[in-house]
């Protein structure tokens, strides 16, 4: 979890320095390692994978609660790739596809997945 909130901090300092792009995937990577992080916690010894969505699933079946993350976590999944790899993007690159508002989303998104992943770790 530590991890993840370090990373979320990245997220920021990158989207306060204009480097959307990569504010979003560190936003992305800050939600995974949250998620990981519990179900790790819950005694899970091989969790694999980058998809909030796969990730949410298995933690459902731990704790139903993260039906509730589940459809705001997945919207972090399409910072994973296209972030980073210009071969993916129909034209540009991914430093000029990506703006303010997308960073500001992916911090955002990502500091409520943590939230909710710290609840759930206490209860």
């Amino acid at each position: 979890m530590r991890q993840a909130e370090q990373d979320l901090e990245d997220a920021r300092f990158l989207q306060e320095g204009n480097r959307h792009n990569l504010a979003c995937f560190m936003g992305h990577q800050a939600g995974e390692k949250a998620v990981k992080a519990y179900l790790y916690h819950q005694g899970a010894e091989d969790v694999w994978g980058h998809s909030l969505a796969d990730l949410c699933e298995d933690a459902k079946l731990l704790n139903m609660m993260f039906d509730v993350i589940k459809s705001m976590a997945i919207l972090l999944d399409k910072y994973h790739d296209l972030t980073r790899y210009p071969h993916l993007l129909p034209g540009g690159i991914p430093s000029e596809a990506y703006d303010a508002e997308d960073g500001e989303r992916a911090v955002y998104l990502a500091q409520e997945v943590i939230s909710f992943v710290k609840v759930q770790m206490v209860e």
